[in-house]
């Protein structure tokens, strides 16, 4: 969903090294929209600077966390949620959207990195809710570093949930996958692509906070028609299908312009997409439903893409 939230800060709590954990409800109380694990929030931090951050507290609750890792070399949002968001701050809130969600399956087995356990731990509870037989092999540079790793030692048990430093035994974890189970992996992006190059990508469900590889140079202009507006629009190399559409001056919402956010996603009518976002699975770009107009293009070059705009 779209909708814009005004909330408050309500606490705030140091995770571990340059983690905090904010809470987020309404100014007078009251419930927030439902969710489900995986979900993400967009922060509107300020003019032109939105950022995405999953939501890691319980369903259901009055109340929303988010966990932010202060990145030095960011863009500016982490920082900016560092310094300026402390208890009692409003801020407005986009959201929540779902392109991590949890399958039901009779196992799972997650796998994440750093920061990438913000969207596992809700996730571990619903398994467990499920009576999925579900392991955790979670890692970080050191345990200081590690967010929420009191947490889960407090609420699982110790022989579901693996802690560790330094370089993880992914071979040990996924070893001997079976039918019906899923992995789910949330972490920097030579993690996940460790991570793909053991686990067949029918089963593997991935989050990425930066952008895949990119693609190669674009060498054809292509066409998009969109059919609300009456309009054709031709986007050549180097430009995107959003930038030829806010140049056309449709106001479409957008945010990370990487293709990792899913802000942007908008419904396909007719047109084979290049996709080239890291959002979608490979069932749902082969659906051919909806594609990232930051990053994705027409696949037949010269061709058209019709557009729900």
């Amino acid at each position: 969903m779209n909708d814009t939230l005004d909330l408050v800060v309500a606490g705030r709590r140091a995770e571990a090294a340059g983690v905090v954990s904010l809470t987020l409800r309404r100014p007078g109380g009251g419930a927030l929209p439902d969710w489900r694990p995986g979900a993400h929030v967009d922060l509107l931090l300020a003019e032109g600077l939105e950022r995405q951050y999953s939501l890691c507290g319980p369903p259901g609750a009055e109340h929303w966390r988010i966990a932010v890792l202060r990145e030095a070399d960011g863009r500016g949002g982490s920082d900016f949620v560092h310094r300026s968001l402390t208890p009692g701050t409003p801020v407005r809130v986009r959201g929540p959207r779902n392109h991590f969600p949890l399958e039901p399956a009779p196992a799972h087995r997650f796998v994440a990195g750093g920061i990438g356990i913000t969207p596992i731990l809700p996730m571990l509870d619903a398994a467990g809710a499920s009576s999925s037989d579900w392991s955790l092999l979670y890692g970080g540079r050191s345990r200081a570093s590690m967010a929420f790793a009191e947490e889960l030692a407090a609420r699982h048990p110790a022989e579901r949930v693996t802690l560790t430093t330094g370089r993880l035994d992914l071979d040990g974890h996924l070893a001997n996958l079976r039918p019906g189970e899923l992995v789910y992996a949330c972490g920097p992006a030579s993690l996940l692509e460790a991570v793909r190059s053991r686990v067949p990508a029918s089963v593997l469900r991935l989050e990425r906070f930066t952008a895949a590889p990119a693609a190669p140079p674009d060498g054809a202009p292509f066409e998009v028609e969109l059919a609300r507006s009456g309009r054709v629009l031709t986007v050549p190399p180097g430009l995107s299908i959003l930038q030829a559409v806010r140049q056309a001056g449709l106001d479409v919402l957008y945010s990370c312009t990487e293709g990792t956010c899913g802000t942007c996603e908008t419904d396909l009518l007719a047109g084979e997409a290049d996709h080239r976002d890291s959002v979608l699975t490979e069932a749902e770009r082969a659906a051919g439903e909806t594609l990232m107009i930051c990053v994705s293009r027409c696949r037949t070059p010269g061709g058209r893409l019709v557009l729900d705009l």
